[in-house]
């Protein structure tokens, strides 16, 4: 029996078995064991967290540069260009579920779990005297002051939909074939990720030194480093991948038909940007 295969799938690149998956999971499973053994208290946890930081380091920047390689050699065509794409959008879906489950987990405490609580019967509650409050502490949590809106957060928010902002001009940029104005956009969206990231860490230290506000004040603690820690993680992120993106350009890739590394990486800063809208609005003003 004669196999048929359609002439457009032969030409789709399959690279060569890699073993940077493998390595990256054990970079990355190195990296949460040294930041749980960090968080609870012991020495060598510190050294374990730096040293999967290094994997993944090594691994992001090999990765990365055989892809492009790739890419930059004519491997793909209009076949793996869609591939790529819809890669990215349920990359992007499958954030978009991850940090929709944080966002309940907020709203179901703070509008079903403490007025449900406050309206139990004081003898089958165990936290006597308990009033429905928001932020709360919990039962024996320490005293804190719950973040404002309208300091960091929201100098913050300005410079993320700013970042978007300068991003979309780099982009228009690109289509327009006018390499200053894409890499000027790209260097002043990178600048501004790295401040956010700046005010953010800042922000961490004045909770903890001044308002008393930690991981250990009570589920709105719980849930206030939750939600802005994943969210400055992701930051980083595409801060990094925005820094590779700047560097192509400035070694000339990207043509106005085919560039969608840099489509793919503004996407993802477009979604942070609308996520930290959603925690300035839900976690921070309301």
């Amino acid at each position: 029996m004669t196999t048929h295969t359609s002439p457009h799938l032969q030409h789709y690149f399959v690279p060569q078995p890699s073993p940077y998956p493998f390595i990256l999971s054990g970079g990355m499973f190195t990296l949460a064991l040294g930041f749980i053994l960090s968080m609870n208290a012991f020495p060598a946890g510190r050294w374990i967290m730096l040293a999967g930081a290094a994997v993944i380091a090594y691994v992001v920047y090999n990765w990365f540069g055989k892809v492009i390689g790739e890419n930059q050699s004519g491997s793909y065509s209009e076949w793996e260009d869609k591939s790529f794409r819809y890669g990215m959008i349920w990359f992007i879906a499958s954030e978009v579920a991850f940090f929709a489950a944080f966002f309940g987990a907020l709203f179901y405490v703070r509008n079903i779990s403490v007025p449900a609580l406050a309206g139990m019967d004081p003898a089958f509650t165990l936290w006597k005297d308990f009033t429905a409050a928001w932020p709360s502490a919990g039962p024996k949590g320490p005293a804190f002051t719950p973040m404002g809106a309208w300091g960091i957060p929201a100098l913050n928010t300005a410079i993320l939909l700013t970042s978007g902002a300068t991003l979309t001009w780099a982009h228009w940029g690109l289509l327009k074939n006018n390499r200053s104005q894409l890499n000027l956009g790209l260097l002043l969206t990178i600048v501004l990720g790295v401040v956010f990231l700046g005010f953010q860490a800042y922000e961490y230290y004045h909770a903890y030194t001044e308002l008393g506000l930690t991981l250990g004040a009570g589920v709105y603690g719980a849930t206030f480093f939750m939600l802005t820690g994943f969210h400055g993680f992701h930051v980083t992120l595409g801060a990094i991948m925005l820094m590779v993106v700047y560097g192509r350009c400035l070694r000339g890739h990207f043509t106005v038909e085919r560039h969608f590394a840099f489509e793919g990486v503004a996407w993802y800063w477009h979604f942070v940007d609308v996520v930290w809208l959603g925690l300035f609005i839900l976690v921070y003003w309301l």
